[in-house]
């Protein structure tokens, strides 16, 4: 039987939002027994707590936010998958500003910080997310697929596909025999070049850099459109490498942007409440479609 597991001790992050560029000053702590994962906002009050459950999103919008009341916070989807991914049941979250630090754009800050401590051993066993049935959410529009079917042994499967000529059709998986804090959770978050202008324009990414992002470069761009981006995000000058990456990084894996949309995946998958026990297949996924499908195990149980 497996147990319930918190923290050991309290781990403080501080950074600015991806999208709000904003500073936060958030403090992961244990948490009681079928504590779950819950937010405070400390900024509003006290009792100002977000649980991270499904019905609970209030936006998806390149990343995943909840609200409660006047609480809410966004861009979880990294610290939820670290903690569903490092074992942890119970976790207290107090954060003095809307956005989650989206530090280096991978769950890689919380696992150094964390993963070595171990874990507290709570005295009550572990609440998997068991289904009964397959829960099948699809996007036609976009041919994207989110499917959950029961099995004994949790899996996890996404293809990724954005007609890119860098990127091309990826694959990763997560299962029992696959270590998150190592294959999974070092895998940064990735934009393509030609989105970075309209997103900054919308209000998103003010908080991007070269330092927590992958940039694809799709389409052929000019000296001049690079230096434009350098200075709209106040990065050095930059140039584009031959096999269409910003020369900025080196990835850590040759997949690593669909194994960032595994991190989403089970980040975004951990509001329906716990530990799924089930198998996963994902396609072409995306916050809205990973959100509403934890939305419907949500309703599945809530009828059973």
């Amino acid at each position: 039987m497996q147990l319930q597991q918190t923290l050991k001790k309290s781990y403080s992050f501080e950074g600015k939002g991806l999208h709000t560029g904003r500073i936060a000053r958030m403090v992961i702590n244990p948490a009681p027994v079928d504590t779950g994962i819950r937010f405070r906002r400390t900024d509003i009050g006290e009792y100002a707590y977000v649980d991270a459950l499904a019905e609970n999103v209030s936006c998806t919008a390149r990343s995943t936010t909840i609200s409660c009341g006047e609480a809410s916070v966004t861009t979880i989807e990294h610290l939820l998958s670290a903690l569903t991914g490092m074992g942890v049941d119970n976790a207290l979250i107090d954060i003095d500003n809307i956005e989650v630090p989206i530090l280096d754009g991978s769950a890689k800050p919380y696992i150094d910080a964390i993963w070595n401590d171990g874990f507290d051993t709570q005295d009550a066993p572990r609440r998997y997310i068991e289904v009964k049935e397959t829960v099948e959410i699809r996007n036609d529009e976009k041919g994207s697929l989110v499917r959950i079917e029961p099995a004994d042994e949790f899996s996890y499967d996404i293809t990724i596909d954005f007609n890119s000529k860098v990127l091309g059709v990826q694959h990763a998986r997560w299962e029992d025999s696959v270590v998150y804090a190592e294959e999974i959770g070092t895998c940064r978050t990735f934009v393509f070049f030609h989105e970075l202008e309209f997103l900054y324009n919308n209000g998103l990414v003010k908080g991007g850099d070269v330092d927590n992002a992958i940039v694809i470069v799709e389409h052929p761009v000019s000296d001049d459109q690079v230096e434009r981006m350098s200075r709209l995000f106040n990065v050095p000058a930059l140039k584009v490498r031959q096999d269409g990456y910003l020369s900025n990084l080196r990835l850590r894996f040759p997949n690593e942007c669909s194994r960032h949309k595994l991190l989403d995946l089970i980040g975004d998958l951990r509001l329906c409440g716990g530990f799924l026990k089930a198998k996963v297949t994902a396609v072409k996924a995306g916050h809205s479609i990973n959100t509403t499908a934890a939305k419907a195990v949500r309703n599945m149980l809530s009828r059973a």
